[in-house]
């Protein structure tokens, strides 16, 4: 097992990487304790995986809910949402519960605002089990739902208390949500370390084969810099903003389509070619070091351009990112390879952009 730990003073935590953590976790027993729990699953995971983790509970929780939302990001809004405070009120949860997300990025945003808001905020932890999840989304403390307008336009911080990643969960997960988690691991490399986006570009296809101890390095590289970044800043007010590298145009795109037409993942990996891009475009990023990220993101099995829509359409739904200021986009643009910043960017290069990375839907 692999221990790292995200260090936010006394909201810190760890994160916990291996095989067989589901059936076996002490931490995990140890939280649970004498504790009421609701474990907050979906109806893909639940059948795969919360008999194995309720079994992994007993004797130490004092009672377990079983909470099950449908699968997707179209079901990440409040009426959903609405269903995980029913079953904690009906259960008459109060404040020494415990929450635990096991699932995707959908039901840890979700698990964790409901653990966030409900009675002003109790514990919870993340037990992830798509690979986005594991190297990105379960760590950080950033919970939410969509909007029709925008993408996680109403959450919040709240640090969860455990990050239990069990890489054998990987085995079950579609070739399709595979690649999606890689988009976030090619992301930590082009924005904060050349080396690692080297061993990751040399691991591509042992990852696309699930080999169990390249998950798990890679898993660890990821968190290791997502924590690094949180620790400095954790509630995004400067550089923690690089790490929504490609979601900017990603985002727009998850919008625009209708949330779950393409997966996370997919859209992030597309904002990546065009983020960097719009960087050569700038004088940022050389044309080389552009083409090499468009190759990295076509090698995860991810699409390497945009729906074909007017930048018009685009702008639009970029006037609502959380990083815009008074309705104007900023984007994560490269520097260099493992180096990035947040900006404003000239209309032109922009709308250039836009118009040279498009695909046809």
């Amino acid at each position: 097992m692999i221990e790292l730990s995200v260090d936010l003073g006394e909201r810190s935590y760890p994160i916990l990487i291996g095989s067989g953590l589901i059936d076996r976790c002490e931490p995990l027993r140890r939280l649970a304790d004498a504790r009421s729990v609701a474990v907050i699953t979906n109806e893909t995971v639940a059948p795969l995986y919360a008999d194995r983790l309720q079994a992994s509970l007993a004797g130490a929780a004092a009672s377990i809910e079983r909470v099950v939302l449908p699968d997707g990001e179209a079901y990440k809004t409040w009426p959903v949402l609405d269903r995980v405070f029913d079953a904690l009120l009906a259960a008459r949860f109060d404040r020494s519960s415990l929450v635990i997300a096991l699932g995707g990025g959908v039901v840890g945003d979700m698990a964790g605002f409901a653990a966030a808001v409900y009675q002003r905020g109790i514990d919870f932890v993340q037990v992830p089990t798509t690979l986005l999840a594991q190297v990105d989304s379960s760590v950080g403390g950033k919970t939410g739902i969509n909007h029709p307008k925008g993408k996680n336009m109403m959450g919040a911080f709240h640090q969860p208390r455990l990050v239990v990643a069990d890489v054998d969960t990987l085995d079950t997960l579609p070739d399709r949500e595979l690649s999606a988690g890689l988009a976030e691991v090619i992301k930590h490399g082009a924005i904060a370390d050349t080396t690692y986006l080297d061993e990751v570009e040399a691991a591509l296809p042992a990852l696309r084969r699930r080999e169990p101890a390249m998950l798990a390095r890679i898993v660890a590289g990821s968190c290791r810099i997502k924590a690094g970044v949180v620790g400095r800043d954790e509630r995004e007010s400067g550089v923690r903003a690089i790490l929504n590298f490609g979601h900017t145009f990603g985002h727009a795109i998850e919008a625009g389509l209708g949330f779950g037409q393409w997966l996370h993942g997919e859209a992030v990996g597309a904002g990546m070619v065009m983020a960097a891009d719009l960087s050569r475009r700038l004088d940022l990023l050389t044309a080389a070091d552009a083409i090499r990220v468009r190759e990295l993101v076509r090698g995860a099995g991810l699409p390497v351009g945009g729906p074909a829509w007017p930048a018009d359409i685009y702008i639009d739904l970029m006037s609502v990112d959380k990083k815009a200021e008074r309705g104007s986009p900023r984007f994560v643009l490269l520097e260099a390879l493992g180096r990035a910043r947040v900006q404003k960017v000239p209309d032109e290069a922009l709308r250039a952009t836009l118009a040279d990375c498009a695909e046809p839907v």
